[in-house]
């Protein structure tokens, strides 16, 4: 294992000393946002988590090695317009390794890497979830998966709005992962906060960090989700979302867009449906969870 991994060194200091950490994904960074945004973005996150009193985390594949934290350079090369990096999950990490490929790390590739080195809170926008007619495509994303085996907790604002959102709980909910919402009843919906399904309320990181001890103590294998809603002021009207998501799904179907391609076109064409309306809210969405995410690892540092 040792021989595919760099830790960051401030990153395993922290690790050594039981100070809080929070791992972040690369996928946003080289997929899921435009350039120089995507840059601009990823550095923003670093700097909300450290002054909340953890340790950034931002988790990628450089020349085949897994990079637990990277350094400006590894930023810019992930960021780059210019570079091959390939959108990597759990399935992607032998032959992209293997190859000494440059990958960015899904939700479930970054879980997997935050688990080896013993990071136990990982922010990201959205997690990935049963495509739209799923129950005939079975196009169920990794992540479902890896959170029912994996011991990481991850901090999002709900499933990607492109998802069946009602699927996506239930397929959770058979894989025995909590899903509970800060300061909210509501399962959001990325973009929105609103989705009408109902998920368990958590009030405060306090008991967030003692459910998640207890999990553990327990030895209820996998993750949990902390769903936190997106901030009001940037919130996207839930019709105007739903009937911009079918036209997006609509133009990727024509396209005959599958497989990995989906979420990023998706997201891309939103963007311009939405006349830049969801680039800015996804910023501030990972923004709000990174906040949430730092001050849930430094409670989890103290019990």
């Amino acid at each position: 294992m040792e021989e595919h991994l760099l830790i960051h060194p401030e990153v395993a200091e922290a690790l050594k000393a039981n100070q809080p950490v929070v791992a972040l994904e690369s996928t946003i960074i080289a997929h899921g946002l435009p350039y120089p945004e995507n840059k601009q973005t990823a550095w923003q996150l670093e700097k909300i988590i450290r002054e909340a009193g953890a340790v950034p985390a931002t988790i990628a594949i450089i020349d085949g090695k897994v990079k637990i934290g990277l350094d400006t350079n590894d930023l810019e090369l992930i960021a780059s317009e210019k570079v091959n990096v390939i959108k990597v999950s759990r399935r992607d990490l032998p032959l992209v390794i293997a190859r000494k490929q440059h990958g960015a790390t899904t939700v479930a590739a970054t879980m997997l890497a935050a688990s080896w080195v013993g990071i136990r809170v990982f922010v990201t926008g959205g997690i990935g979830g049963v495509h739209r007619n799923g129950e005939n495509t079975l196009d169920i994303s990794a992540d479902l998966t890896e959170l029912a085996k994996t011991n990481v907790a991850v901090v999002c604002a709900g499933a990607k709005s492109i998802l069946d959102l009602g699927l996506t709980l239930e397929y959770l909910e058979t894989q025995g992962v909590p899903v509970v919402g800060f300061q909210t009843a509501e399962f959001p919906a990325f973009y929105s906060a609103k989705s009408s399904y109902r998920i368990d309320r958590v009030e405060n990181v306090e008991l967030l960090a003692k459910a998640l001890k207890t999990k553990w103590d327990l030895g209820l294998e996998g993750g949990m989700i902390i769903a936190n809603p997106i901030p009001p002021k940037y919130e996207i009207d839930h019709q105007q979302l739903e009937e911009v998501t079918k036209d997006a799904l609509q133009d990727a179907a024509r396209q005959n867009i599958r497989g990995k391609a989906v979420t990023p076109f998706l997201l891309s064409r939103i963007k311009e449906l939405t006349q830049g309306e969801s680039l800015e809210a996804n910023q501030q969405l990972v923004y709000h969870n990174a906040r949430l995410g730092a001050e849930l690892a430094v409670e989890l540092a103290s019990i």
